[in-house]
């Protein structure tokens, strides 16, 4: 089963996944697809608020903070990472229960970065936003290092996260039913 859709102009047919018995989604994976990471990266920059650095956390909205930042000739964006790296100074850290893992998850951000990030605009990136987890745990991140958070943006919001007056996003993903339908919210 697909769901078909066009996400920044581009038409792209995403595989429908189960989550539980009763709840499936539509994969969106930004991962190796060149053509609609800078189309949705173009559009989203296109509805951005000022800021100073983007931020994502790892691993999909890696592309994407990347590209954004290339095409808005950003020298610099951040990342949250899933797990502490040797070469980090320290870390700030947050944890996180996301829709598509399996387990709790914690999301760590190099005291480096954190000190760059005091007292300036950041812009959450993400691809897709779900329950919001992910989010929280990357805004914990941002207060805690001293930042402020200037925006959220995803290319696609699903579930509830289309109700958000906080988020910009491009399109709306809607959760599945297990034979394909659209599940009524």
């Amino acid at each position: 089963m697909v769901y078909p859709m066009t996400v920044a102009g581009l038409k792209r047919e995403l595989p429908i996944c189960p989550v539980t018995d009763d709840l499936y989604i539509a994969g969106f994976v930004i991962f190796g697809d060149q053509e609609l990471t800078v189309a949705c990266a173009r559009e989203l920059l296109k509805r951005a608020p000022e800021y100073d650095y983007l931020i994502t956390a790892e691993a999909k909205g890696i592309p994407l903070a990347h590209e954004m930042a290339r095409q808005a000739g950003d020298a610099k964006y951040f990342l949250a990472r899933k797990a502490p790296k040797l070469y980090m100074t320290g870390v700030f850290e947050a944890s996180v229960k996301s829709i598509t893992t399996a387990k709790e998850q914690t999301l760590y951000l190099d005291t480096a970065d954190a000190e760059l990030m005091k007292g300036k605009r950041i812009l959450i990136v993400d691809d897709v936003i779900s329950t919001g987890e992910s989010l929280c745990a990357l805004e914990a991140l941002i207060e805690k290092a001293g930042g402020i958070i200037c925006g959220r943006m995803a290319v696609l919001a699903e579930g509830d996260a289309q109700d958000r007056e906080d988020l910009i996003y491009l399109e709306k993903l809607p959760l599945f039913n297990p034979d394909g339908t659209v599940k009524e919210l």
